[in-house]
């Protein structure tokens, strides 16, 4: 963008110098403005922005991921951390770290149980999880409710396998 700027000033100064000249004539100053704006200034100008627009939004997914990897980092070194922490840490809202949660569990990097009515999560190894047959909370028989989760109907705690 600055680039384009730049060109767009040179620009100017050229067509306003020549032309104060008399050596210019005022189709061919607005030719000349106009091509040389279509070739450099405009191709300048709007890769700026795309490249603005684009950083902009690989800054914020990238602070997703910053943001998941402290869920992670908290739960795996603390081995259950309350949700209130999590969202008071993260400086995030409840549903937040609910779709963070979900988003590790589906990219295979967490595996634990949520127990949704005490507000803990917990980190435990899948090959524990994968055998469970009954809720550790109620006790309830457990459902599959998704690639990697299972869910109590009962008390609604989840298994993320």
């Amino acid at each position: 963008m600055i680039g384009g700027a730049i060109a767009a000033f040179i620009l100017v100064a050229l067509v306003m110098g020549v032309f104060s000249q008399d050596g210019l004539s005022n189709s061919g100053a607005v030719l000349g403005f106009a091509l040389f704006t279509l070739v450099l200034v405009l191709p300048l100008a709007g890769a700026g922005i795309f490249f603005m627009r684009k950083g902009g939004a690989e800054e914020a997914e990238l602070a997703d991921v910053r943001q998941e990897r402290k869920l992670l980092s908290m739960v795996k070194t603390q081995g259950q951390v309350e949700i209130s922490d999590a969202v008071f840490e993260l400086n995030s809202t409840r549903d937040k770290v609910h779709e963070m949660l979900y988003a590790l569990v589906g990219k295979g990097l967490f595996s634990g149980y949520i127990n949704w009515d005490e507000g803990t999560l917990y980190s435990e190894q899948a090959s524990q999880l994968k055998e469970l047959t009954a809720c550790r909370n109620c006790g309830g028989q457990l459902d599959l409710a998704g690639k990697g989760v299972i869910k109590c109907p009962f008390c609604g705690t989840e298994y993320f396998l």
